[in-house]
């Protein structure tokens, strides 16, 4: 018998109230390609990493603390901080610089958390 195969990675879902906004945020502020995008379900991918996103009409999608982070490197945190703010995130706590790099964690759309690494 054949050898069974493991779990293939398909994508991360995250819960939004306005879906069209969140692929906006992700494409214009992260670079993210939108691949689908309807008013209740959208697909989008950056290299090989898809993120999906899904509809809720929920108040209480995500309250204060924290749900899905998601981890990006970046080549200038503070252009990168600055758009993402533009499109409606708010930082959650100050840029930090670190011995590795600078870091920042963001809270987006609907209260989901981006951090952000800028190398040494």
């Amino acid at each position: 018998m054949g050898k069974m195969g493991g779990a293939v990675f398909k994508w991360v879902m995250q819960m939004h109230k306005d879906v069209p906004r969140a692929a906006k945020f992700y494409s214009d502020g992260l670079g993210f390609t939108i691949n689908v995008c309807t008013p209740r379900w959208a697909e989008l991918s950056s290299d090989s990493f898809k993120l999906a996103l899904l509809h809720s009409s929920s108040d209480h999608v995500v309250q204060k603390q924290y749900s899905s982070l998601l981890s990006f490197t970046v080549t200038d945190i503070n252009s990168t901080v600055m758009k993402l703010m533009e499109l409606g995130a708010e930082l959650d706590g100050p840029i930090k610089h670190e011995i590795h790099g600078k870091i920042a964690a963001l809270r987006c759309l609907d209260g989901h958390m981006v951090g952000l690494h800028e190398p040494a």
